[in-house]
């Protein structure tokens, strides 16, 4: 009796261990935000059940124009044993047409970027002024003694009308703002005066449209952001065009070697601008769709499964063909990551021409179930097959932000 005692509390005690492990397991990999189509019930699992809360909540995030309010729900095991609470926001199902065909991206920065510091001979010495002032790499000059700084040549031509005069700098580092002050020097090379620094106020290049939103003429494309190449930080947005462009190369990816989309800009004006350019991606707007494609379901977080997927993407001229994929992983914990899912590329015509994800498919979208569900973001610089993708309903809710004046960052 006394061994069957034992063995009864040994058994329980290890059913409680595991209750609790599944428990934490849950907390730790179910997020703590969702979205669901209007009139629809958040569903997760067989094993487990939102329950409604009682009290009111105040949502911590932007809510999309068109959606109901957010909601609180318990997220019970078996429907008894609770393991965490979450938020849930209705929005109205929108239907996107999925493009993935290439486009250009030029881009002009608000403020320019000191990309790199350097010193010179003034005749008396070596100097540094930008370095002396504080002035760091990564920095944003925003304006100089009150003038906007635009451009390359606005700050080179007040630095040269200075005459050497100290100079009040506003700059943003790391989303914080400071002035600092600095003293130009002529450099004994040209007679000209210098702070040492040189700087970029714009970009050009290739990405992948994710979709468009024939409801607003809005899209979505990259899945993250435009940086500087120097920096890496991401290059803030003044202005900017969408180009037409054809894909009329492909370098091959290979283990330690990220292959690329080789393209090229169309003959013509823009065809659409540039609005946002934040963590997940480049949004804006379209004179029109970019695609044959009919519009298909946006696809939420929850309803995605590891398993056979499709991506859109252009590896030739100008329309996107589709793909076989793998959605390997899904993490659901930090959905403004981009790295959401762990995908791999099992289609052999892509692999044969590309080796699988190359720089500028960026944006290519992923369907699956008739859905849109992510876009691929980053490739796998030792294993070109595989790469990361970011879910599609945190780029449509930076879409709808962005569209209705709010921040999409």
């Amino acid at each position: 009796m006394r061994n069957f005692i034992k063995f009864t509390a040994v058994m329980v005690n290890m059913m409680i261990l595991t209750l609790l492990g599944v428990i934490l397991y849950y907390d730790h990999s179910l997020p703590n935000n969702y979205y669901i189509s209007a009139g629809s019930e958040l569903k997760i699992s067989d094993l487990i059940e939102a329950v409604p809360c009682s009290r009111a909540y105040l949502s911590e995030f932007a809510i999309p124009a068109g959606s109901t309010d957010v909601k609180r729900v318990e997220l019970r095991l078996l429907g008894i044993i609770p393991i965490k609470t979450v938020n849930i926001q209705e929005i109205d199902e929108p239907l996107l047409v999925p493009c993935g065909t290439p486009f250009g991206i030029k881009l002009l920065t608000d403020g320019v970027i000191a990309v790199e510091l350097s010193s010179f001979d003034t005749g008396h010495g070596i100097a540094s002024p930008a370095v002396d002032a504080g002035i760091k790499t990564g920095d944003i000059i925003k304006t100089i003694d009150g003038k906007k700084i635009l451009s390359n040549e606005d700050i080179a031509n007040i630095i040269e009308e200075s005459e050497g005069k100290s100079l009040s700098v506003a700059l943003v580092r790391n989303n914080s703002e400071m002035t600092v002050s600095v003293t130009p020097c002529k450099c004994s090379a040209d007679n000209s005066y210098r702070i040492g620094m040189w700087v970029r106020d714009s970009s050009a290049g290739i990405g992948t449209l994710t979709f468009y939103d024939p409801e607003n003429g809005s899209f979505a494309g990259l899945g993250h952001p435009v940086c500087d190449v120097d920096t890496g930080c991401i290059m803030p947005l003044y202005k900017g065009e969408v180009a037409e462009v054809t894909v009329n190369g492909v370098k091959k990816g290979k283990p330690g070697i990220p292959g690329e989309l080789m393209g090229s800009f169309s003959a013509g004006g823009a065809i659409g601008d540039l609005i946002s350019n934040c963590e997940n991606g480049l949004y804006g707007t379209l004179n029109g769709s970019v695609t044959d494609e009919e519009p298909v379901k946006l696809g939420m977080r929850q309803e995605i499964e590891t398993g056979k997927a499709y991506i859109y993407t252009t590896i030739d001229g100008k329309k996107a063909e589709k793909y076989e994929i793998i959605i390997e992983k899904i993490d659901l914990q930090d959905p403004d990551s981009g790295k959401n899912m762990i995908i791999k590329v099992t289609d052999e015509e892509l692999l044969e021409k590309t080796g699988g994800i190359v720089q500028g498919m960026s944006g290519s979208p992923i369907i699956q179930n008739g859905k849109l569900i992510g876009a691929v973001t980053h490739v796998f610089v030792n294993n070109p097959a595989k790469g990361y993708a970011i879910f599609a309903d945190t780029m449509y809710n930076c879409s709808v932000n962005v569209i209705s004046g709010n921040s999409a960052a």
